[in-house]
Parts: structure tokens; sequence; C-alpha cells
């Protein structure tokens, strides 16, 4: 059976768009739009970008339980030590394993 899963990246991706951004309140409350209409996964942000955006992946990941989240983060230690720190504390959260060979694996 083929099926289609939906990674969302709107509370990343989406405040790229000019002129528009999210505060933390606003971001949790859109993820529990995508979560209620059934999207797979949620990119919550990209930790490594500020401390505030750091905080606001980790509280949709403390706010929203019933979706995976997800968190953006390069092939660098420090974007995926982030990601681990935002997302590592909670079962349902997508979180990053660096190889010992520095190659990483998702």
């Amino acid at each position: 059976m083929d099926s289609v899963r939906i990674f969302d990246t709107t509370l990343r991706d989406g405040e790229q768009s000019p002129g528009f951004s999210m505060n933390t309140a606003e971001k949790i409350r859109m993820a529990r739009q995508l979560a209620k209409l059934g999207v797979d996964v949620i990119e919550a942000g990209f930790p490594i970008a500020s401390r505030g955006d750091l905080d606001a992946v980790r509280l949709v990941a403390k706010e929203v339980r019933d979706v995976p989240i997800a968190a953006l983060a390069r092939a660098k230690k420090e974007d995926v030590t982030a990601a681990i720190e935002a997302l590592g504390l909670f079962e349902h959260a997508l979180s990053a394993k660096a190889r010992s060979d520095g190659a990483g694996s998702f």
C-alpha cells in the first residue's frame, strides 16, 4: 500500500517569508493545529539559530505530544548538540545521533 507522509516545516520555513514571524505561543498554537490536521512530523525550528529558537523548539516539544517533533540541524556538532538539547528530553521528539567517525546519521 502506498502512502504519503507529511513532514511539516511551517514553524521553521514559514518564518522565512518576508514580514512573517511567530512568537513561542503562536508556534505552540500552530503546532497544535498541525497535529489536529494529521501531519506526521512537525519541524519546530532551527535551535542553533538563537537561544530563543532553541527554547521555542523545546516548548513546542513539551506542549505538543501527539505528533513527533523534529528540529533542523546541519551536519555540524554544535547544531546537533543544540537539537538534542531542545528535543532530547521528550520521548516523542525526533533527535539525532552522531556516529563516532563524525559522519553522523539521522
